[in-house]
């Protein structure tokens, strides 16, 4: 039996007015191991042009051999016969209004994505500001390079900051055995939502746990991936990764001064005397790979109307650096290593009506991360020099675990042709050890759990368009110990696909 590499389902699935459920595609269409799509027209051609020679039907033969030699370009982006020598080019446009009832401050013990791992809450904003936001411009290119090679690069144009590579990957064509190998910059394909981006989310924005534990891109890096499509009856994929480590559970910060500039004088009698304090900040430079993750994908066979995919993924990471600089003179670094492990579930259903009315998709995750460190605080006694802080009365000196975890629950329903609604509930810290110190400074602080709650409607005219609209209530834990703070946030996002448009994946 031959099965898609993406939607675990014995037949093709086809994106529905941009409704991330499947729907068949007409028996007219069949698929090869890695889930090229092949028109059965196609397949006769190929077949009499091999029988009779290339020169019966030259056209037909080239198009079907490209058709069914390619193992399909990762995130579902095959290249056609007419884009042979030249890439796919895809734009998406992402907008958002942005609009809270109060400054909403990040969940305790969580940092918030967008900085370095220190432990302290910040405001928790989606990176967004009141009002109109242009929040990410996509511009993916993908090509076959040869018979062995696929390549896909992706950019991202964060409103105006610049561009930043998101996806810069090759991918193997013709492996043996369901072997494939991704290498590049990628996002990693442990959980569900991980790999996706912006626009293929159900929601505005991404699952907090997704977010604090791994970073606001998710985990993202550059690396290898071995992947192997086992020869089961049902849908299974198994992976390793190797990555170079960058950010979240694999922070590195390195070995570097800490510097500080002070000015003393007499003021009306002589001017300001500047003086620089400088030290190194005790921590060492980490070369080659520092994370190392892998993951498992199951999905049995529930029919054409049914689908499920189960998950599992975990990581280790050999090096974690994190440090804060303070501007009293204070330096305090934390140096270690991590691991994280998680599981992940989607169910989808198709129920055959028009543009995904009566559809239903399912999801959720869950993610228990613990990271041990030796934490070290320290302050200058002279111009060169730091030794350690003594906040309890012994040195703030001290190793100890964080452990964190977190989950989310959604469900989306299309409720009528184009249209879909849904629901998501969130926790992040039921286990809340931070890595933000107690008062005396003896320990890792524990914090209360934070919860969120979402809701949206979506209208997608075509399949290269949708509007969104989505509100969050955030009940956060904050410092104090106190879930006074919280906050409603309206979101209203559009989303256009200009360009080559591939399918979803499952």
């Amino acid at each position: 039996m031959l099965y898609d590499n993406n939607s675990a389902r014995k037949i093709i699935f086809m994106q529905d007015a941009r409704f991330e459920s499947a729907r068949v595609r007409p028996a007219r269409y069949l698929t090869n191991f890695r889930g090229t799509i092949v028109n059965k027209y196609t397949l006769l051609a190929a077949v009499t042009a091999t029988a009779l020679g290339t020169s019966v039907a030259p056209a037909f033969a080239e198009q079907a051999s490209q058709e069914l030699g390619a193992t399909g370009i990762d995130r579902a982006r095959a290249v056609s016969a007419g884009t042979q020598f030249n890439p796919q080019i895809s734009v998406i446009l992402d907008g958002v209004y942005y609009s809270r009832s109060r400054d909403v401050e990040g969940p305790a013990g969580f940092d918030d994505g967008h900085d370095h791992g220190h432990g302290h809450s910040h405001g928790h904003d989606h990176g967004l500001t009141e009002g109109f936001n242009l929040r990410e411009t996509e511009i993916t290119m993908s090509a076959s390079i040869d018979n062995y090679l696929d390549g896909v690069v992706t950019l991202a144009i964060e409103g105006s900051s610049g561009i930043e590579v998101e996806e810069a990957y090759l991918l193997t064509r013709s492996l043996p055995a369901g072997l494939q190998i991704k290498a590049g910059r990628f996002l990693s394909d442990i959980g569900y939502i991980n790999r996706q981006h912006p626009h293929d989310w159900l929601f505005v924005d991404r699952p907090l746990v997704n977010e604090l534990l791994f970073g606001d891109h998710g985990l993202q890096d550059n690396g290898l991936q071995l992947s192997w499509l086992a020869p089961t009856p049902f849908f299974s994929r198994f992976g390793v990764e190797v990555l170079q480590g960058e950010g979240g559970i694999a922070s590195q910060v390195g070995d570097e001064e800490f510097t500080i500039v002070t000015f003393t004088g007499n003021p009306g009698v002589e001017g300001p005397m500047r003086q620089r304090w400088q030290a190194d900040n005790g921590l060492e430079d980490r070369t080659g790979p520092q994370l190392y993750t892998m993951f498992a994908k199951v999905a049995p066979d529930l029919g054409f109307d049914h689908a499920a995919q189960f998950g599992i993924s975990g990581g280790y990471s050999n090096s974690f650096q994190a440090q804060e600089e303070h501007s009293s003179g204070r330096l305090e670094t934390w140096n270690g290593d991590g691991w994280f492990a998680g599981v992940d579930a989607v169910y989808k259903y198709d129920a055959g009506g028009a543009f995904g009315h009566g559809n239903w998709v399912i999801q959720g995750e869950y993610y228990f991360r613990e990271i041990e460190a030796d934490y070290l605080s320290r302050v200058f006694v002279d111009a060169s020099t730091l030794v350690a802080t003594n906040q309890g009365g012994t040195p703030d000196d001290f190793r100890s675990r964080s452990r964190q975890d977190g989950l989310y629950v959604q469900a989306v329903y299309g409720f009528a042709p184009r249209w879909n609604a849904g629901l998501r509930a969130e926790a992040v810290g039921l286990k809340n050890k931070s890595l933000e110190t107690n008062s005396n400074r003896s320990n890792f602080e524990s914090f209360d759990a934070s919860y969120r709650y979402a809701a949206q409607v979506s209208f997608a005219p075509t399949e290269f368009s949708r509007l969104r609209a989505q509100v969050n209530y955030n009940d956060f834990a904050h410092d104090g110990g106190d879930h006074a703070h919280d906050a409603w946030e309206f979101m209203l996002q559009y989303n256009v696909s200009l360009g080559a448009h591939g399918a979803h994946q499952f």
